[in-house]
C-alpha cells in the first residue's frame, strides 16, 4: 500500500490526514510518500510523521521527495494521491490576490473559493494539477486522487473532465455543517440520531433535509431561534441570514459565504460589514498567524519528543479504509454533475452531493432537483467556475475577464472597465506564478 501525499510541506493539514491513517489498522502500515518543493517543510513533516508513527507503534515506511524531478517517483505505484499544495503561498500570491483588488475599492474575507482571489488561484494551480495528472496517468493509473485544494469546484472539475485520473473534492465543512448550526442554536439535544441531506456546490451546499431521530422536521424550530439569533451579533450571521431569506444553512462558514454573493460586501453600504460581522481581510491574518503558531508548535513537540493521535473528522483515510476493504462508507463528495446529480445544476459543473464509497471506489447519488432559489444561487458561483476552468484550457484572457464580471461580489462592485483593468494588474504582479494568457 502507497499514500502519496503531494504539498507535504502544510504540515499540520498532513499530521491530520496521516495521523488518521496511522489509526486504521488497514492504512498504518503504509508507506507514506511525501512530496513538496520546499525542502524545510518537507523535512518539518517527515519529523512529525516519523513522531507520531513511532509513538503510536506503527511500522509505516515514510519517504520524501522533492521537486518536479523527484515527482514522478513520488507517484509511481500509489495507489492513493491526497493533494493539498498551495501554488504561490502567502507570500508572495495571496498577498497579491488581496492587496490589488483593495487598489480597486475590492475588499475579500478568504479569497480562496470564488471572487477575484479565488479565479487567479485556479489559474496559478490548474498547469501544476496538469503535470500531476500526467505524471499518474503513467506511473499510478489507477490511484484514487483526494483532492483537499481550493478552489475546490474549479480543481476538481478539471481534474474530472480534462484528466484522466480517478478523482474526487473533499472538504471539511460538509461533516460539521448540521452539528455546527444545532449547538449554535442550542439545540445539542438533538444532535443523537439525527437525519439529514447535504447537497449544493463546495462551500454552498445546502441543508436540504434534518430530521431528529425520531423523524421530525427541525427546520420550523431551526428558522424560529435563526432569527431570534441573529438580533444579535455573532460570527456566524450570514449563514443564519440565508436562512431567513433562502429558507435553508448551507456548509460553509458565513466569512467564506459573505464574498460569495452580491449582497453582504458592499462598498456604498459600509454598515453591512459591521451589521453581519463580517471580517474582511480573514484569510490574510490566518496565515500570519498560521505560520508563527506553527514554529512555536514544532519546537514545542521537539522537545517532547513524541506525538500521539485521534482520528478526526477528514474523510481521507475512511475513503481508503473503504476502497481497500469493500466496506461501504458515505462522504460528501466534490464530483462532476454527469447525468443530472443534481438536475436543476449543469452536467459541466462540479457538485457536493452524497457519495457512497466501497471496493469499486467513489459512487455519486442522485439528488434530484434543488429548491430553485438555491439552484440559483449555486449558479452564480457555477457561471464564474466554468469560465474560469475554460481561461485556464484556453489560455484565452477574455474568460479570465468574464469569469471577474460575472463573479456576483466584483460584478456589484466594479464597473467592467474596472474589472478588467484589475485582472491586467493581477496577471502583471503575478508575473511567472502565471501561464501565459492570449
Amino acid at each position: 500500500m502507497k499514500i502519496t501525499f503531494m504539498g507535504a510541506g502544510s504540515t499540520v493539514f498532513v499530521r491530520n490526514v496521516l495521523g488518521d491513517c496511522l489509526c486504521s489498522e488497514y492504512l498504518r502500515d503504509a508507506e507514506f510518500a511525501l512530496y513538496d518543493i520546499d525542502p524545510k517543510r518537507l523535512e518539518e513533516s517527515a519529523e512529525i510523521i516519523g513522531m507520531m508513527n513511532r509513538t503510536m507503534g506503527n511500522t509505516a515506511r515514510i519517504t520524501t521527495w522533492l521537486g518536479p524531478e523527484q515527482r514522478k517517483d513520488a507517484l509511481r505505484g500509489a495507489n492513493f494521491v491526497v493533494n493539498a499544495i498551495q501554488v504561490g503561498l502567502y507570500d508572495p500570491c495571496t498577498i497579491i490576490d488581496f492587496e490589488v483588488p483593495k487598489k480597486y475599492g475590492l475588499r475579500q474575507t478568504i479569497g480562496d473559493t470564488l471572487g477575484i482571489g479565488g479565479i487567479m488561484r485556479t489559474l496559478r494551480t490548474i498547469p501544476v494539477m496538469a503535470d500531476f495528472a500526467r505524471d499518474m496517468e503513467e506511473v499510478c493509473p489507477d490511484a484514487l486522487f483526494l483532492n483537499y485544494t481550493n478552489p475546490m469546484a474549479m480543481l476538481t472539475g478539471y481534474m474530472l473532465r480534462y484528466t484522466g485520473v480517478k478523482t474526487v473534492g473533499l472538504c471539511h465543512s460538509v461533516q460539521v455543517c448540521s452539528a455546527t448550526l444545532l449547538k449554535e442554536l442550542g439545540m445539542e439535544d438533538q444532535l443523537e440520531g439525527r437525519k439529514e441531506l447535504i447537497a449544493g456546490i463546495n462551500h454552498m451546499a445546502w441543508l436540504l433535509e434534518i430530521k431528529n431521530k425520531y423523524g421530525v422536521d427541525l427546520y420550523p424550530e431551526i428558522k424560529r431561534r435563526a432569527k431570534e439569533k441573529n438580533k444579535e451579533k455573532h460570527n456566524d450571521m450570514v449563514r443564519l441570514d440565508y436562512i431567513d431569506k433562502w429558507g435553508y444553512y448551507c456548509t460553509e462558514s458565513s466569512e467564506h459565504n459573505a464574498e460569495y454573493n452580491m449582497f453582504y460586501i458592499k462598498s456604498k453600504y459600509p454598515e453591512l460589514i459591521e451589521k453581519f460581522n463580517i471580517p474582511l481581510d480573514e484569510y490574510p491574518r490566518r496565515c500570519v498567524n498560521q505560520i508563527a503558531g506553527w514554529q512555536k508548535e514544532l519546537e514545542e513537540l521537539r522537545q517532547k519528543g513524541s506525538l500521539a493521535h485521534e482520528r478526526s473528522k477528514e474523510y481521507a483515510s475512511h475513503i481508503m479504509e473503504a476502497v481497500v476493504t469493500g466496506n461501504p462508507y458515505k462522504i460528501g463528495g466534490n464530483v462532476l454533475n454527469t447525468g443530472g446529480l443534481i438536475e436543476n445544476l449543469p452536467q459541466d459543473a462540479c457538485v457536493e452531493v452524497p457519495c457512497l464509497v466501497d471496493g469499486r471506489g467513489i459512487n455519486p447519488c442522485h439528488v434530484g432537483r434543488l429548491p430553485v432559489q438555491l439552484a440559483a444561487m449555486n449558479m452564480t458561483n457555477i457561471n464564474v467556475q466554468l469560465l474560469t476552468i475554460e481561461a485556464a484550457v484556453t489560455g484565452k484572457k477574455d474568460h479570465i475577464y468574464q469569469a471577474a464580471m460575472m463573479d456576483p461580489h466584483t460584478g456589484s462592485e466594479l464597473d467592467i472597465d474596472s474589472i478588467r483593468a484589475m485582472v491586467d494588474d493581477l496577471i502583471d504582479a503575478h508575473g511567472s506564478w502565471l501561464p501565459k494568457f492570449n
